[in-house]
């Protein structure tokens, strides 16, 4: 249902600007060539399709009832002309036998449908047997095809034929289409007239609808993510122009995704790959065995620093780019925490880590997916035992229907201007850019990613104890 004027071309971009994640699809996919919806030929289409199927129902349906109705019809056709054959029948009787052929066409002058005699044996070949039977038992006999009676005159082997009674198949009216065919006409023909103005309001929407939505599929097609969403006059087309605006949504936050991921690792990786070139070429310059060992430690702590930081990128592009399906199950929330903050103590080394559940019920239990929220808070621990002087604080309490787990240290803090920005992928503060607390700036986008698979939240304040406070909220029971 598509017409043949195709449209050419789609928008160009400079790779410079869009970054190298869309030159790369545009480069890689085709161009999308759609042809535009032709609005005579989706009407045409629509018109014969449903017009021909309400013809052949109501030609289906009136043959349906005709032929349940025909006993009914003929009944009343025979009570309808019985008084008029008896008369004729009468006044042929009046006459001798050898008249009634000229008496007989003396009566026909003086009727709209033609009237005969023939003999009775004639009619074997034309009637039915039970036609036959009515015919031979004094009734009048209905030929349907020819829409003709027949009544057997007395005892006699003459059969008065009155018919045929339809204009259709008298010869004297032939000159012109019936009554009955004019108003078929007539009726079939404004039927179709109204029919193509009101599909007309109809289609026209839905062609409008259709062509916003081929354009933008084309321009996602061609690879302009940011083309309008298309506009929907109908609600036939709502929800597949909804879906289309949460795909193009989704495919600019993935795009956006893999360009924080490629400019933030290309950007992570030349420090620890400037440092291990400086160690190769100092090793090869030097000979002192003592100076040679700092120097293969420098590099294997580089090494460990890019292993760490593909790992913490791979996390981080895993849950950018589809979040996984969480698996709740119900923890003794208390013991959990106290495990978890355990098994990242050593790396706090001499910090004084103390873990405070005080202000929990009892043996609360708490829903939440045992293998997404530990990098969650052991995100939270390691940015904590970067940061902290001397003590860090990991304290929990039950607000409402909320379970929150706070992280607090004694380091720095960080400006209120700053605390919602630390969250975004590749984000650090300008005074945690040396080796020995530097990061990479996603563990707290992983942290609140996690957060948001729970139907929670992670977010920063000042802390009791002097420096940041780090807190995971989210709803006790799933």
């Amino acid at each position: 249902m598509t017409g043949t004027e195709g449209e050419a071309g789609a928008p160009s971009g400079k790779p410079g600007r869009q970054g190298l994640a869309r030159s790369l699809f545009r480069v890689s996919l085709p161009r999308w060539r759609g042809s535009r919806y032709s609005l005579s030929k989706l009407f045409l289409n629509f018109y014969l399709l449903a017009m021909g199927s309400f013809v052949a129902i109501a030609f289906i349906a009136d043959f349906i009832i005709s032929t349940a109705q025909q006993g009914i019809t003929d009944d009343y056709a025979r009570r309808f002309m019985r008084g008029t054959i008896t008369l004729i029948e009468d006044e042929l009787f009046r006459h001798p036998r050898r008249q009634w052929e000229r008496k007989i066409r003396e009566i026909d002058g003086k009727f709209s449908y033609k009237l005969d005699i023939v003999e009775r044996r004639s009619l074997d070949i034309r009637l039915t047997s039970a036609q036959v039977e009515k015919l031979d038992a004094g009734d009048i006999a209905i030929a349907h095809d020819h829409d003709v009676m027949y009544h057997r005159l007395g005892t006699s082997s003459k059969v008065l034929v009155v018919g045929p009674l339809s204009a259709t198949h008298n010869p004297e009216h032939n000159e012109r289409l019936p009554l009955d065919l004019r108003l078929r006409l007539l009726t079939w023909s404004l039927i179709g007239v109204i029919f193509a103005i009101a599909l007309w309001f109809w289609v026209r929407p839905v062609w409008r609808d259709l062509e916003s939505l081929r354009q933008t599929a084309r321009d996602l097609g061609d690879g302009d993510f940011e083309a309008p969403p298309p506009v929907v006059h109908t609600q036939l087309f709502a929800p597949l122009a909804d879906t289309l605006i949460s795909m193009s949504e989704r495919v600019r936050q993935l795009l956006a995704t893999h360009r924080e991921l490629s400019c933030g690792i290309s950007h992570e990786l030349r420090t620890p790959i400037a440092r291990m070139r400086f160690a190769l070429e100092m090793l090869s310059e030097t000979t002192e065995i003592g100076e040679r060992q700092r120097l293969w430690a420098m590099m294997e702590a580089d090494l460990d620093e890019l292993d760490q930081l593909i790992d913490t990128s791979l996390t981080y592009a895993r849950f950018e780019r589809e979040a996984p399906e969480a698996h709740f199950s119900s923890v003794a929330f208390a013991d959990w925490l106290s495990d978890e903050v355990d098994s990242v103590r050593l790396l706090g080394r001499q910090l004084n880590v103390r873990v405070d559940t005080s202000l929990l019920p009892e043996n609360l239990r708490v829903d939440l997916d045992r293998k997404a929220m530990p990098y969650a808070l052991r995100n939270l621990l390691r940015n904590a035992f970067k940061y902290a002087a001397r003590e860090i604080r990991v304290s929990s309490e039950l607000l409402g229907d909320q379970i929150a787990v706070h992280v607090d240290d004694d380091g720095i803090g960080i400006p209120e201007g700053e605390r919602e920005h630390i969250f975004s992928a590749f984000t650090r503060l300008d005074r945690s850019r040396d080796r020995s607390t530097g990061g990479y700036g996603l563990g707290l986008a992983i942290a609140r990613r996690v957060l948001e698979l729970h139907g929670g939240t992670a977010y920063a304040a000042a802390s009791p104890l002097g420096g940041a406070r780090f807190t995971l909220s989210w709803k006790a029971h799933q």
